[in-house]
């Protein structure tokens, strides 16, 4: 095997045959795991023994020039060798993951071999194995604003160099909730201590995908409802780079909301079962601050020009991603995001911010943004009313705030109230119809002629 140079950057990394050697691997791997990411099949054992070698010989290789993430590549490679040994059980990667720490260098440019047997989010829930290659993005703005009022340490913005089957997907995120592990007990812990996972530091979304849709499918729709964009707005779809930055100070914001603010007094992160218009609001609730927040960095006096150009330019990505893409992605099946993207376009139309005249959309710009901020104010104040409600009363605050925006199905049985109020959580939520909030005649139009655009960028990236 040749040795890859010393000093390597993502590309580098991509042309090596360390890479093509990995990539090779997991393709062998994947093709005779199962969903848990096991091999049972004995008779395919010495073949994947091969692929396995090959990869944590490849990753040995690699982590002797790459010294940020030696630890990771040692222990992943012992990893994959223990799953060989071990008989390709369910395998278990509690260490390297342990080891994986891409939130301790957030430098512009810095590169990461990553692999690990992981699902990818809304790509599919198979444990297979995945192998990727990243940098990270990092601007300088971004990082003068996470050292400042927009501390999020866990945030890691990423952008794609090469990959394996299981990100030609939706998928713009890497977690590490995603990885197989198996729960341990800590050393030197008392008795009774019960198992636990690692320690999760670090979240990567890749910026690149987003912007690349963004892109794509905004220039499509702009077309289509013969909106005239604003000068930003067009700077955003002929530049992949200037859009990049901007869904890193968007994602930096959104991501840090989902902990911060008024709060049910169960972490929402924590996976609950509820009806999925809740997750809708969630995600809008942390769309509105990283608007509201960038249009009072954008009005405050003291902001750098650099700094009050993505301001501004986050506005219009929030906006335009949230009502163009979001309600037609996805099918019809408890899509919480079409209801926020739903949610968005009706609002401003409703408030008069946005038009649909002459088959023609047109917006408000001046006012826009304190419309936008009063919905931002609406989600807020049923958040913090929650804590004093219970549970049940909480769901149908929130269903009042949607279904004053969107119309129900008329076949809703929580828009009649017909619904096991004095039942358990699991029945009321089963009551939510799969569409609950169907498309408008706008969208339904509109999903016609935008279907095969977003159907393209699937598996998108900023070289596309």
């Amino acid at each position: 095997m040749a040795t890859v140079g010393v000093g390597l950057t993502g590309l580098e990394i991509v042309e090596s045959q360390e890479w093509e050697v990995i990539k090779s691997a997991c393709l062998t791997l994947r093709g005779h795991q199962v969903q848990d990411g096991s091999i049972p099949e004995k008779s395919v054992h010495k073949l994947c023994s091969i692929a396995v070698a090959g990869i944590s010989g490849a990753l040995r290789e690699i982590a002797a020039v790459i010294a940020h993430d030696k630890d990771y590549l040692l222990a992943c490679a012992q990893d994959f060798d223990n799953w060989s040994n071990g008989g390709f059980v369910v395998p278990d990667f509690f260490d390297s993951l342990s080891a994986f720490h891409p939130e301790q260098l957030r430098v512009n440019g810095t590169p990461h071999l990553v692999v690990f047997p992981m699902f990818t989010q809304n790509g599919s829930t198979d444990r297979f194995v995945e192998a990727v290659v990243l940098e990270v993005i990092w601007p300088d703005f971004v990082a003068g604003l996470e050292a400042g009022d927009y501390s999020n340490p866990a945030f890691v913005p990423i952008r794609f160099l090469d990959f394996t089957p299981g990100y030609i997907t939706n998928s713009a995120v890497l977690f590490p909730e995603s990885v197989a592990v198996t729960p341990r007990i800590p050393e030197g812990s008392d008795p009774g201590t019960k198992p636990s996972l690692p320690t999760f530091s670090w979240g990567g979304i890749f910026a690149d995908r987003e912007a690349a849709r963004y892109r794509k499918v905004v220039q499509a729709a702009a077309e289509i409802t013969r909106i005239d964009l604003p000068v930003g707005v067009k700077e955003l779809l002929a530049d992949q780079k200037l859009a990049e930055e901007t869904y890193v100070m968007w994602d930096l914001i959104h991501d840090r909301t989902h902990m911060r603010g008024d709060l049910p007094f169960d972490p929402f992160m924590i996976k609950q079962r509820m009806p999925f218009f809740l997750y809708g609001l969630e995600e809008l609730r942390c769309d509105l601050t990283a608007f509201r927040e960038s249009v009072k960095l954008f009005r405050a006096k003291d902001t750098e020009p650099k700094l009050r150009k993505h301001a501004q330019l986050v506005q219009y990505a929030v906006l335009f991603d949230r009502i163009f893409r979001f309600p037609l992605s996805g099918n019809r099946t408890r899509n919480y995001d079409s209801v926020a993207g739903q949610m968005l376009f009706a609002y401003l139309h409703q408030h008069k911010v946005l038009h649909w005249t002459d088959s023609s959309l047109s917006i408000d710009w001046e006012n826009l943004p304190d419309v936008v901020v009063n919905l931002s104010d609406e989600i807020n104040d049923l958040y913090w009313r929650s804590i004093d409600r219970p549970k049940v009363v909480h769901w149908l605050a929130a269903y009042d705030l949607v279904s004053s925006v969107l119309a129900p199905h008329p076949a809703s049985n929580w828009a009649k109230r017909e619904i096991p109020l004095l039942g358990t959580t699991s029945e009321l939520t089963d009551q939510v119809l799969d569409d609950e909030f169907p498309l408008s005649m706008f969208y339904e139009a509109l999903q016609k002629k935008m279907a095969p655009v977003i159907q393209s960028t699937i598996g998108i990236t900023g070289k596309a």
